[in-house]
């Protein structure tokens, strides 16, 4: 396998990283909270004959994946990352439930909610991620993959190293803190462990960006 100080891919925990990034937007004020919809805060992204429903998608929809759109994960993952544009492409599915009604796994929605991150900062995921996380915690985040219109994929293929993976979660589990820097507030920190849904497809409960299990009394991300 790799060297131990060796940046891996880290698959979908890319997606706990867009939400500790949510978390640092809501921190600017970039984001005036996770009530506010994406017709608030960044209507550009919507396409052109979407449905008029998608303007009521919340950002905590997003971080949730309860958005209700069909999803761009499993089957679907292939044919969505291969078309020309990917947030139009994810919020110009068909609705299969309500928005807040269930969680439909789907990178597509983390895609997006990384869109309106950079879309409300005038930064890209990879200057926020370094910038936001990886300054103050110390570690490298190599640029990744990013879609046809330039946007870095929100959700999947960013990479770590097993130190910079340790340092963020010792992050989390100081209330946002290290090496005496506030890097997230504590209150998103206490929010993101508040279980909000619950995972078909893995039985777990879901939080803020995070997979929520008990083992031996355990929580566990």
């Amino acid at each position: 396998g790799p060297a131990i100080g060796r940046a891996v891919p880290i698959k979908s925990v890319s997606k706990t990283i867009v939400a500790a990034l949510t978390g640092a937007a809501l921190d600017r004020g970039e984001i005036p909270s996770l009530d506010a919809t994406l017709g608030e805060v960044a209507p550009r992204l919507i396409p052109a004959g979407a449905d008029s429903r998608v303007a009521g998608i919340t950002m905590e929809n997003l971080i949730t994946m309860q958005a209700g759109l069909e999803r761009t994960s499993g089957a679907n993952y292939g044919s969505w990352v291969s078309s020309s544009n990917w947030v139009a492409n994810a919020l110009g599915r068909p609705f299969v439930a309500a928005p807040g009604e269930r969680m439909l796994y789907s990178t597509g929605s983390f895609h997006v909610l990384g869109a309106v991150l950079a879309e409300v900062s005038g930064q890209s995921l990879l200057s926020l991620a370094r910038a936001r996380l990886g300054d103050p915690l110390g570690i490298e985040i190599p640029a990744w993959t990013r879609d046809p219109q330039g946007r870095y994929l929100g959700g999947n293929e960013m990479a770590l190293t097993l130190d910079g993976m340790v340092r963020f979660g010792e992050m989390y589990r100081q209330g946002g803190a290290f090496a005496g820097a506030q890097v997230l507030s504590r209150d998103w920190v206490a929010r993101s462990f508040d279980v909000r849904t619950r995972s078909a497809f893995s039985g777990l409960d879901y939080g803020y960006g995070w997979f929520l299990g008990q083992g031996d009394g355990v929580r566990y991300a």
